[in-house]
């Protein structure tokens, strides 16, 4: 998790353990059943899944979760299990420097307060109190809350915190939080929080080159370039595609292609930072999706998609790539996006080249290569009359093409009558040269 910048909150943080570690004792029997009503046209409840770097004013984001959880009487539960606990962390001490689970939690439950929860509170599960997640004492916690936040770090700690080894059952906690979810509760998460909600073939890290050069493996690596995945997957809140998260800002696009091409996914919700996909009626077959935020969300289809290795390397032809911006929605049953209505087609009116990106990846190897780089080429394309546009990878050996093209279908949609905002159905092949 690339922890924001904090202020000054020795009183929030001391306040929040102790409220959080008094919990286990006793829980007000009052609120031990509430909870919001379940949301129009299903009897489940929503995740609110954001890409990671959520910054302390988003109030697009934190308002979301908040109004899903009962506005102001939302009592929000976070769980940062994916982050390091305190006796891992040097700085556990000073409260101004402190990037641990605990002051994490504490952390993200003032904030949630400040953005009109009646109530925040840590769950205090992490690789320190791993017993904690069958704890009764936790569960009735967990009852109480009407909502939800996992946040950042490594998802692989939430399975090893969560669910029981091998087995990958549920832990009590865990469970419980699948049942308020089932009742009508919004789970939501960030960066490893958002990942965690995957289904089977869950990403467990790796870099976009290496991916597409290498391919990915089962299992959990020590190498952050190896893309590894986890076959039992997270957590299983949603249902229909992979995610990715910190897509454009690491250039993930590459290595969410090649993963769902190699585990037979046909869809993937690559999350942007600082952004939310909204799911209503999760892990059912009418999962319907808005985005929010500053960013968007790309969803890769592969239904089309033909994917082959040859002695010159990994291709895969006839991709599609739809970025989705705030205030669009998402219908995953029809596979059909919707754009907001604020925005309006656009015209493509400039008939100079696409500029050149020999970076489309972002890779780590050129530190100061540009971010979101993926999607200023397809952005690029789209505000020309051309019809093609290519962008390379910046690594050679081999070095990869990839081809943005418009097709029948396509398009761009603007919210100032000049600037792509919203994109739909572009074609994408990648190449080996």
């Amino acid at each position: 998790m690339r922890t924001p910048a904090r202020p000054a909150r020795r009183t929030a943080l001391a306040c929040g353990i102790a409220l959080a570690l008094a919990l286990l004792a006793a829980v007000p029997a009052a609120q031990a059943h509430t909870g919001p009503s379940a949301r129009p046209g299903g009897t489940t409840g929503s995740l609110v899944l954001v890409g990671g770097a959520l910054k302390d004013d988003n109030a697009a984001v934190y308002g979301e979760i908040v109004e899903r959880a009962g506005g102001p009487a939302a009592r929000i539960g976070v769980i940062t299990a994916a982050s390091v606990p305190e006796s891992q962390d040097p700085d556990a001490d000073d409260p101004d420097l402190c990037s641990n689970s605990a002051c994490n939690g504490a952390y993200y439950a003032a904030l949630f307060e400040r953005h009109g929860a009646a109530d925040a509170q840590w769950i205090p599960i992490d690789l320190d109190h791993v017993a904690n997640a069958d704890s009764d004492a936790v569960v009735a916690q967990v009852e109480s809350m009407t909502g939800f936040f996992f946040g950042g770090g490594d998802q692989y700690r939430y399975l090893t915190t969560l669910l029981h080894g091998e087995k990958h059952t549920d832990s009590k906690v865990l469970a419980a939080i699948r049942a308020k979810l089932a009742r009508g509760a919004v789970v939501s998460g960030s960066s490893a929080g958002a990942q965690i909600a995957s289904g089977p073939d869950m990403v467990s890290g790796g870099e976009s080159y290496e991916g597409l050069r290498d391919g990915s493996a089962p299992g959990y690596f020590e190498d952050p370039a190896r893309l590894g995945y986890i076959p039992e997957g997270g957590f299983g809140f949603l249902r229909s595609g992979l995610v990715d998260t910190h897509t454009g800002a690491y250039g993930r696009e590459g290595r969410a292609l090649r993963l769902a091409a190699d585990t037979g996914h046909d869809r993937v919700y690559a999350l942007e930072e600082n952004a939310a996909l909204v799911v209503d009626a999760p892990g059912s077959r009418d999962e319907r999706m808005t985005v929010i935020g500053t960013q968007g969300v790309a969803v890769l289809d592969l239904r089309r998609a033909r994917a082959r290795t040859t002695a010159a390397g990994w291709s895969l032809r006839d991709a599609r790539y739809t970025y989705l911006t705030d205030g669009d929605r998402y219908d995953a049953r029809t596979w059909t996006p919707t754009v907001a209505p604020g925005k309006k087609p656009l015209t493509a009116r400039d008939t100079g080249p696409v500029p050149a990106n020999t970076d489309v990846f972002h890779s780590v190897a050129n530190p100061d290569g540009p971010s979101y780089s993926f999607r200023t080429t397809a952005r690029e394309l789209a505000a020309r009359t051309r019809r093609t546009a290519t962008a390379t990878t910046f690594e050679t050996g081999p070095r990869f093409t990839v081809t943005f093209a418009e097709i029948d279908g396509s398009g761009a949609w603007t919210s100032d009558g000049t600037t792509p905002r919203t994109l739909v159905g572009l074609r994408v092949d990648i190449e080996p040269r």
